[in-house]
């Protein structure tokens, strides 16, 4: 009994490492739910506010988060801080916002993890979820009217450009590769309709801090 009760406050202990390393290096993730209703994130104030109930349901605290996503008058390049970033296991994404926006970034299927530090669905598995929410161009500025009502539209209107998080796609263009800005939804902003085209409405959340 005494053994049993030493091995497993030592497995308590492990645990208790493991969420403060990740409180102190995590600062990027892929949502691993979105909102469930499209592209409606409830703006960007609620899109933010996503990112960081999802952190701290993974132990993740203190820090403010902000979705990469462009709106009619704003670039998601500028609201997601100065860098570095780091995933759930502790992986650098890019030293800065110019890096990110390069190929010097490390954004790949199995570095662009969710908040749980699990590997999302890419292309070829079922589902596709590697369609990702930004609104934005390659450099992470805002595209005139593809931000789905800047975040506010789940029906058949509107249309959102959304990047491949495992950067790929039909072919090897840059396009199809770009973590950021690969090709916009179809036949709306639905949750269907981003489904339709291999994505579910996720998105990507920075630290700013």
């Amino acid at each position: 009994m005494r053994r049993l009760l030493l091995v497993t406050a030592a497995a308590s202990l492990a645990a208790i490492g493991v969420a403060s390393s990740q409180d102190a290096t995590m600062s990027f993730f892929v949502t691993s739910v979105g909102s469930g209703k499209g592209a409606d994130l409830g703006g960007l104030a609620g899109a933010d506010a996503h990112c960081a109930s999802l952190a701290e349901a993974a132990g993740v605290a203190g820090k403010t988060w902000h979705a990469y996503l462009s709106t009619s008058d704003t670039d998601a390049r500028d609201r997601i801080g100065t860098g570095p970033w780091f995933n759930a296991k502790g992986v650098k994404i890019a030293d800065d916002v110019a890096s990110l926006h390069s190929d010097a970034n490390a954004i790949t299927k199995q570095t662009a993890l969710n908040e749980k530090g699990e590997v999302v669905n890419g292309r070829g598995e079922k589902p596709n979820r590697h369609d990702v929410l930004t609104g934005s161009k390659p450099d992470g500025t805002k595209i005139a009217d593809q931000t789905c009502g800047d975040w506010t539209l789940s029906g058949a209107e509107g249309a959102a450009m959304t990047g491949h998080h495992d950067r790929t796609g039909l072919d090897d263009s840059a396009a199809a590769k770009s973590w950021n800005s690969s090709h916009a939804s179809r036949g709306g902003c639905s949750q269907e309709a981003l489904r339709s085209t291999g994505g579910d409405g996720l998105f990507y959340c920075f630290a700013v801090n």
